[in-house]
């Protein structure tokens, strides 16, 4: 059996190149995974996609017996006409026929007027979510100006300040607000862009480690914007969530793609914004990949 290695970023891409190298699609590769990607920690221990594959081999099929089967069916077949007896023809009324088909074909036109008569003009209704900042806003009172809230903000701050400054990014403005049990954090500079990493990577390093610091210290979540980072990703979950809103409107239930980072929590939001009487939850897919299902509570898998 011919076995290829195959190194990539993601499994997916493993999957596709393995796929090119044997001149098949997907479902015709056995594999085996050897690494599991790991995106590290701030670009550091990166890990990549490692497979073992080969094409399938399908065992040969015997054609005599194919032949046989089809011989003997084709037979059985012809033995069942020649025992029905022949109808006897019947007189065609050639008016008649006339008639039918005249009246077949005013029907016809009959619909085909009233589809362009009864056409509604009014455009579909456009699906539309609420953004993340809303859905927040509805839900809690905004609680930054109590003296606990001012406090903590101050000091978790102030210690992000310095934090940044032992860093190797040039980054100027560090801002907190404590409110409604979260730590918003904002943070901007000249090296934003790379304190947010190719698709987000040091993000989300960057956000894992905030939290489980100021969580186990405070007991607070956090929220981290770096420069308009939240912002764009929002834009772009709201316009992919449009689709798979209106499908779970149409037939009850639906899921999402594999979501990476903070935009699993921003789908995950909208959506039980969006459907606040049906299930919603967080599942995660054999590659540790999430995703987001909704359906009716009646009927998810216990």
């Amino acid at each position: 059996m011919n076995m290829k290695r195959i190194e990539t970023v993601t499994l997916e891409d493993a999957y596709k190149e393995a796929a090119r190298e044997f001149g098949c699609s997907i479902t015709e590769i056995n594999y085996e995974i050897v690494q599991y990607p790991t995106t590290g920690v701030m670009g550091l221990f990166k890990k990549t996609a490692i497979i073992v594959a080969a094409k399938k081999v399908y065992p040969a099929k015997n054609s005599d017996t194919k032949v046989t089967k089809s011989s003997e069916q084709n037979e059985n077949n012809k033995i069942k006409e020649d025992s029905i007896p022949p109808e006897k023809p019947q007189k065609v009324d050639r008016s008649e026929a006339i008639k039918k088909r005249l009246l077949k074909e005013q029907e016809s036109d009959k619909v085909l007027d009233s589809f362009f008569e009864k056409a509604d003009p009014t455009p579909p209704k456009q699906v539309e979510i609420k953004s993340r900042e809303t859905v927040v806003a509805n839900r809690f009172d905004d609680d930054r100006d109590s003296p606990a809230n001012k406090a903590l903000s101050s000091d978790i701050e102030n210690k992000l300040i310095s934090l940044m400054k032992t860093s190797c990014f040039d980054i100027d403005t560090v801002e907190v607000d404590v409110f409604n049990n979260i730590a918003h954090i904002f943070i901007d500079g000249e090296d934003a862009a790379l304190l947010i990493g190719k698709e987000g990577y040091r993000y989300n390093a960057l956000s894992y480690m905030l939290f489980n610091w100021i969580n186990a210290h405070h007991g607070l979540y956090i929220k981290l914007e770096i420069a308009e980072f939240i912002q764009s990703q929002e834009e772009m979950i709201i316009n992919y969530l449009k689709p798979i809103i209106e499908h779970v409107q149409k037939n009850g239930r639906g899921k999402t793609k594999p979501l990476d980072g903070i935009l699993v929590q921003i789908a995950l939001e909208l959506l039980r914004a969006e459907f606040p009487n049906k299930y919603v939850a967080i599942k995660t897919a054999k590659d540790s990949r999430k995703f987001i299902i909704i359906n009716d509570f009646n009927s998810r898998k216990k």
